[in-house]
């Protein structure tokens, strides 16, 4: 019997699904798995999941076994002994050849002779002599990897402005594009220090309830639009999409919020250009 399990490993936090004999393993335990980058140490996640009857899974790692003692210490030796000596050489060497690239971080495979360096710079970088001097120090397989501020801030930050963990490092997978329609159609501070994280670029969880707010945008008048309620005829001055309130003008010159729901009718559609015929009865001569 197989059964799914999803694991979080790697230095940015890598989240896949793994395939495993046993059902036993609970969230939070820590275990060593094989990826498509070699045996890793990682930590489940979610419950245990039973394998669909047409589900595929070559393109699934494998739970080898769940952490021993043995493998938690090699796995702290690693972090805390080996990895800071790899930095600080690395580092070394990119000053002997001075190299235009700032280094960010070291991963150091738990299971394989591989070392991965993340690495930033403005363009290419020919780091190929630099490669074979981290080769014949360690023997072992080298990777450099470019990354940009995002990845940084993954690997090396803590906390965001709301006080909790970055959420690139606890849950995202993809860090996808976040623009900045989405702050304006929060109505957020367009100050760059409010909506920016620790990356510099526009905070991910813009995204989270982007959707949402472009669904009630739809729902509410445009500013400019003459509109009819209880109160009287008036054009719309302001409004908020999450109360779906509007700000109506009077032809009084007075201002009153209102509910969308109290909206009667709509007379004039700024976008369109387009009157809309007015059902209202009365003497007086309509200027809309």
């Amino acid at each position: 019997m197989r059964y799914i399990v999803t694991v979080r490993y790697g230095i940015l936090k890598n989240t896949s699904n793994f395939y495993t004999t046993l059902d036993s393993y609970k969230k939070g335990d820590q275990v060593i798995v094989r990826s498509n980058r070699g045996i890793e140490f990682g930590e489940v996640i979610a419950r245990v999941r039973d394998v669909p009857d047409d589900a595929l899974l070559e393109n699934h790692g494998e739970v080898l076994r769940k952490a021993t003692i043995e493998d938690k210490e090699k796995q702290r030796k690693i972090t805390d002994e080996i990895i800071p000596i790899e930095f600080k050489f690395c580092q070394k060497k990119i000053r002997e050849h001075k190299l235009l690239m700032k280094l960010a971080s070291v991963e150091h495979l738990y299971g394989t002779k591989k070392i991965i360096f993340y690495y930033l710079a403005s363009g290419r970088v020919d780091f190929r002599e630099l490669v074979k001097d981290l080769a014949k120090e360690y023997q072992a397989r080298i990777e450099m990897k470019q990354i940009g501020v995002r990845d940084e801030a993954r690997l090396l930050a803590d906390y965001e402005h709301c006080g909790r963990e970055l959420c690139c490092q606890s849950f995202l997978k993809n860090l996808e594009p976040v623009t900045m329609k989405m702050a304006k159609n929060q109505k957020a501070t367009l100050d760059p220090s409010k909506i920016s994280g620790r990356c510099g670029r526009l905070m991910c969880c813009l995204r989270y309830e982007d959707k949402v707010y472009e669904e009630l945008k739809h729902k509410i008048p445009k500013k400019g639009t003459i509109v009819k309620t209880a109160k009287g005829v008036g054009e719309v001055i302001g409004h908020d999409v999450l109360l779906q309130h509007v700000v109506v003008e009077l032809e009084n010159g007075s201002k009153t919020n209102i509910s969308v729901k109290d909206i009667t009718d709509k007379i004039r559609d700024p976008l369109k250009q387009k009157e809309i015929p007015c059902n209202q009865t009365c003497e007086k001569d309509c200027d809309f």
